[in-house]
C-alpha cells in the first residue's frame, strides 16, 4: 500500500468500512456529516502499519445508501476519493471540503440487458498519472483509462486473442506502467455459464508497457512482399504504438544475400543425389537428369 497523508488515508478507510458493512437505503447520503464506528477496529498485522495510519485513529463512515463499494483510491493530485457502486452504475467523489458528489454516471456500460447482465457499473479503479485512472470496466468488459477533467475513455484492454473478457473486476499498475487485473464472471447473471462468456477461463491478465521496444524479424518469409510491408510494417506497427511500445522496428528479409544464397544452395545441394553435374552458368543439376537446357555436363 502506497502512503496516503491527512484526509486521504481517513476516507480510504472510512470507504473500505462502508464497502464490507453498508445497508442499502432508499437514496444516497449527500451530507458532511462522518459518522465515528465505535465498534470497529484496526488489525495491525504489520508495525509498519503505524506509519501510514495512526494508531489513535478510528474507522468512520462518510457515505452510506450504495449497493456495495468498491475500488476506493486517493486521488491525490485532487485531494478527494473516488470509489464506485457496482450495481448502481455510477462512481462517487468524496473530499473533505466537498462531501459526497456524483462523480460518473454510468461508470459502466451506459446501455445493457439486465437479463444478461448482474452487474454493469465500473468495479475496481487505480491510479494511472495525475491526471487519470484505470477502471475496470464490468459492464464493457475491459480496462479503461478515464480522464479525470473531461471523463473521457480510452480503451487499454478489451480482449484476449480475439475474444472478449467477461467482466475486469479488479486493476492495479505497477510503477514500471505494467498493469494486471482480474476477469472473472460476476458480470453475468448465470456467471459461468452464461453464453456470452467468451473466454473458457477466469483469469488474472498481465497488459502494459515495459519500456522496451520490439524488433519482429520474420524468419518465415524469404523476401518482402504483402505480409511484411502490410502486415508487420503497418498492421502490427500500429497495434504496438497502441499498446504503447516505445519502438518497434522490423528486421529485412534475407531476400538475396549472399550469405542466405550460399547456405540455401547447401541444403539444395545435400538434399540431391549424391552424384551431381555442374551445368552452364553454375547450375547444379542430378545425374538423372538428361539433356539440361545449359549445356551438356
Amino acid at each position: 500500500m502506497g502512503k496516503y497523508s491527512g484526509a486521504g488515508a481517513a476516507a480510504l478507510l472510512a470507504v473500505l468500512g462502508v464497502a464490507c458493512a453498508a445497508t442499502p437505503t432508499a437514496s444516497t447520503s449527500t451530507t458532511n456529516a462522518i459518522t465515528v464506528i465505535t465498534d470497529a477496529r484496526i488489525d495491525r498485522w504489520d508495525p509498519a502499519l503505524d506509519a501510514i495510519v495512526p494508531k489513535d485513529w478510528k474507522i468512520e463512515k462518510i457515505a452510506e445508501g450504495f449497493g456495495w463499494a468498491e475500488g476506493p483510491i486517493w486521488v491525490k493530485s485532487g485531494g478527494y476519493l473516488l470509489f464506485t457502486d457496482v450495481p448502481g452504475n455510477k462512481m462517487w467523489k468524496w473530499s473533505e471540503k466537498g462531501g459526497l458528489e456524483k462523480f460518473l454516471d454510468p461508470s459502466g456500460a451506459a446501455t445493457f440487458d439486465p437479463s444478461i447482465w448482474r452487474e454493469a457499473g465500473a468495479n475496481g479503479l487505480a491510479i494511472d498519472g495525475p491526471n487519470s485512472i484505470l477502471l475496470a470496466d464490468t459492464g464493457n468488459r475491459g480496462i479503461q483509462r478515464l480522464d479525470l477533467a473531461t471523463k473521457k475513455k480510452t480503451p487499454v484492454a478489451m480482449s484476449f486473442e480475439g475474444k472478449k473478457f467477461s467482466s475486469p473486476n479488479d486493476v492495479v499498475k505497477m510503477k514500471n506502467g505494467v498493469l494486471f487485473f482480474t476477469d472473472p464472471p460476476y458480470g453475468f447473471k448465470k456467471f459461468d455459464a452464461a453464453p456470452e462468456k467468451e473466454i473458457p477461463f477466469n483469469g488474472v491478465y498481465r497488459a502494459g508497457k515495459d519500456g522496451k521496444g520490439v524488433i519482429v524479424a520474420p524468419i518465415a518469409f524469404v523476401s518482402e512482399h504483402s505480409e511484411t510491408l502490410v502486415e508487420l510494417d503497418i498492421e502490427y506497427r500500429s497495434l504496438a504504438k497502441k499498446s504503447g511500445v516505445p519502438d518497434y522496428r522490423r528486421a529485412a528479409t534475407v531476400g538475396t544475400h549472399p550469405d542466405f544464397i550460399q547456405g540455401l544452395a547447401g541444403l539444395v545441394r545435400a538434399a540431391l543425389d549424391s552424384k551431381i553435374v555442374t551445368c552452364g552458368e553454375g547450375r547444379v543439376c542430378p545425374t538423372s537428369r538428361k539433356g539440361c537446357g545449359y549445356g551438356e555436363a
